[in-house]
């Protein structure tokens, strides 16, 4: 599980260092994509492959099915994690984002989002849960 915000920016050569507390659960590989938000997302290799089992069972007649599943799968790189923890932001993903060096890691539970840092410091302060969206969880 995934959890906590840590700040990092990105390298010369793009890269960017997963946080130490991440690295086991990640392994030496993980799946990196667009967020449903301007940010990326880092799956486990076993996580994105269960995404993957859950967007086969959609049913692809519809276009809003096709769109998230080209949202998702056509933007997926599947990443190599280095001996110090950093994997490769390819320019369309960190344009996407919006990232040019500062990030800010964020753990989502299931994923990893990656967001430009003002971005997400923007994102939130914005961030208010009303009283409906705490109906959509079932405490």
């Amino acid at each position: 599980m995934f959890m906590g915000t840590d700040y990092n920016s990105i390298d010369e050569r793009n890269r960017m260092i997963i946080p130490a507390k991440h690295r086991e659960e990640i392994g030496e590989q993980c799946v990196l994509t667009k967020g449903f938000d301007p940010c990326l997302y880092i799956y486990t290799m076993e996580e994105w492959e269960r995404l993957v089992e859950k967007l086969k069972e959609l049913k692809g007649s519809k276009k809003q099915v096709r769109n998230i599943i080209r949202h998702f799968s056509a933007n997926a790189e599947r990443c190599d994690v280095d001996k110090k923890g950093r994997i490769l932001l390819t320019p369309e993903l960190k344009k996407y984002a919006g990232i040019t060096k500062d990030l800010a890691i964020v753990g989502a539970v299931d994923k990893i989002e990656i967001w430009a840092k003002d971005a997400y410091e923007k994102q939130a302060e914005a961030d208010d849960l009303d009283e409906d969206a705490w109906e959509e969880i079932d405490f």
